[in-house]
């Protein structure tokens, strides 16, 4: 138990540090959410591009892997969409949003985290390819189905387009592929940009954690006791029963990218979960989730460690 928290304990300590901060008005909600940006648009890319492109295209591109984790969560988002569609009866967008927190972790900010303290090296890379499942699976069928439901008077088509846009312009979906490109025809990075990218991904971690403190503070837990305590433990233990259920069925993954795909799986929902729920009006409820999940993450996650035998890796 010591172990589990000499892993866990340092993280939620950050993420603490981070929440003292903006509770003691040292840094505004602005401030917080511009390091936020600054962590989604440069130090987790320049994290995932220095892991990816440092390794041959055999090593980075793992299709079992991919399929795994794809399915454990494909499997989970269906399974919570059809629950609060046919049993709790609520709107589409509401079920989307509702699947989308329970299969989508926060693979930046804390899941990765924690990888990279039990596993070291291969954390980058597993980062990159539950990102891979998460923003050109997960997130878009999310998406997709809550602006079906929110502007019905719009073509299918249309919401399709808009949806691959705005992933096209997202930095982390740009250094997936730049990473993959470099990795397949074998190019290195020059010394001093690969110097300054170095600098940007050592720094991922920290501030990731720090942020997700600073915006949990302030965020308000109201009614939808149900809502909230179905979703966040679905994430937190159906979703990594889910992907470890698909790492079990389908042989031949390595045993550490094995553990950090259910580790990564059974970290709380993503950070900017909220700013999905406030487009389609359910910014409070989601909030909600999010501090319920991520609190409880403290709890699951060590036990998730403890299940998984970390001490063998």
């Amino acid at each position: 138990m010591l172990h589990i928290l000499s892993i866990t304990a340092p993280i939620f300590l950050l993420i603490g540090l981070g929440y003292l901060a903006a509770r003691a008005g040292l840094l505004s909600r602005e401030q917080i959410r511009g390091m936020g940006s600054f962590a989604m648009t440069f130090t987790l890319p320049a994290l995932i591009l220095r892991a990816l492109s440092q390794r041959p295209i055999g090593e980075v591109l793992d299709p079992v892997f991919v399929l795994a984790y794809g399915l454990g969560s494909l499997l989970i988002f269906a399974l919570g969409f059809a629950f609060f569609r046919l049993v709790r009866r609520q709107s589409v967008a509401s079920c989307a949003l509702s699947a989308g927190g329970m299969s989508v972790s926060n693979s930046g900010f804390i899941g990765f985290p924690v990888v990279a303290m039990v596993l070291g090296a291969p954390a980058g890379v597993a980062l990159a390819l539950c990102m891979l499942v998460e923003n050109l699976l997960i997130i878009p069928l999310m998406l997709f189905l809550a602006e079906a439901s929110a502007q019905g008077g719009k073509g299918r088509g249309a919401i399709v387009g808009e949806t691959l846009k705005r992933l096209a312009r997202n930095p982390i979906i740009l250094a997936i592929v730049l990473g993959l490109c470099l990795s397949l025809m074998e190019v290195s990075i020059p010394a001093i940009p690969f110097k300054a990218i170095d600098m940007l991904a050592n720094a991922a971690a920290p501030v990731a954690l720090f942020v997700i403190g600073g915006t949990l503070f302030g965020l308000r837990v109201g009614g939808q006791g149900a809502d909230i305590a179905q979703v966040a433990l679905a994430k937190l233990i159906l979703h990594p029963l889910a992907v470890a259920l698909a790492f079990a069925v389908l042989p031949g993954i390595d045993p550490a990218m094995r553990l950090a795909g259910i580790l990564f799986a059974s970290a709380p929902m993503l950070s900017v979960y909220p700013l999905f729920g406030q487009r389609f009006g359910f910014e409070e409820r989601c909030a909600a989730i999010l501090v319920t999940a991520t609190a409880l993450s403290f709890f699951t996650m060590g036990g998730v460690l403890a299940l998984t035998g970390v001490g063998a890796f």
